[in-house]
C-alpha cells in the first residue's frame, strides 16, 4: 500500500496546528487500511506504514486501537455529511442522490470503509452507538431533503429512500458500475415524484 507520508511530530516541531495535520493524516490512512485489510488487518504497525511514521505515534495520537478506531469513524461520518451525498438542500427531486454514483467512483475506500465498520459495531457496542448516530442523522438528511420537496409521510419515505442510496453503494462497489448507480437513482427520483403526486392527489381528493 502507497505511503502518504506523515511528519513525526517527535522530530519535528510541536506547533499544534501540526500535530492535528498529523493526527487527521493518521486518521485517513486507518479509513485506507480497514478499506484495503478489513478489521483484522488494522494495527498500529499497518496505519504507521500507510502514513509513513513510526507505529510509536499511533499510540501517541490515540492511546488505544478502539479510541484510534472510534476517530477514524467519527471524522469519516462528518466528511460524508459534508459532502451533500443525499443532496444539498435545493428542495429538488433531482438533486437527491444525483452525486452518489461520482462520490462511490471516486472514493471507493471510503465507502468500503463504511461497510466494514458497520459489521465491526455489531461485534463492538461502544461503536454501534456512533453508527446508529450516524445513520440517523444521514436519515434526517433524506427527511430534511423530501420535506423541501413537498413530501409527506416523512419517516417511513425517509427511511425507504436512504435504505435504497445505501444499497445502490454497496451494489456499485461489488458491481462497479457507474451507470447503472445514476440509472437506478433517477428511478428513484422518479418513483418519489409520484409518490408526492398520489399523496397531493388524495389530499385533493379527500378536501372535496
Amino acid at each position: 500500500m502507497e505511503s502518504h507520508g506523515v511528519t513525526d511530530e517527535r522530530e519535528g516541531n510541536d506547533d499544534g496546528r501540526s500535530a492535528d495535520r498529523g493526527r487527521e493524516a493518521l486518521i485517513k490512512a486507518t479509513v485506507r487500511v480497514v478499506a484495503a485489510r478489513g478489521m483484522r488487518g488494522l494495527t498500529y504497525r499497518a496505519v504507521a506504514q500507510e502514513a509513513g511514521v513510526t507505529h510509536g505515534l499511533v499510540a501517541h495520537h490515540f492511546g488505544s486501537r478502539e479510541a484510534l478506531i472510534t476517530a477514524a469513524f467519527r471524522e469519516d461520518a462528518r466528511t460524508r455529511e459534508a459532502q451533500k451525498e443525499l443532496g444539498p438542500g435545493t428542495g429538488r427531486i433531482e438533486d437527491i442522490g444525483a452525486q452518489l454514483a461520482s462520490i462511490v467512483h471516486d472514493q471507493p475506500y471510503e465507502q468500503r470503509y463504511q461497510y466494514e465498520m458497520i459489521l465491526e459495531a455489531l461485534r463492538t457496542p461502544g461503536l454501534l452507538e456512533d453508527v446508529r448516530k450516524t445513520y440517523e442523522a444521514f436519515i434526517e438528511a433524506t427527511r430534511e431533503e423530501l420535506r423541501l420537496a413537498g413530501a409527506d409521510d416523512l419517516d417511513t419515505l425517509s427511511s425507504v429512500v436512504y435504505a435504497a442510496l445505501d444499497g445502490l453503494v454497496l451494489q456499485q462497489l461489488i458491481t462497479g458500475d457507474s451507470d447503472a448507480t445514476r440509472r437506478a437513482v433517477a428511478r428513484l427520483q422518479s418513483l418519489i415524484k409520484a409518490d408526492i403526486a398520489v399523496s397531493r392527489l388524495k389530499a385533493s381528493m379527500d378536501a372535496r
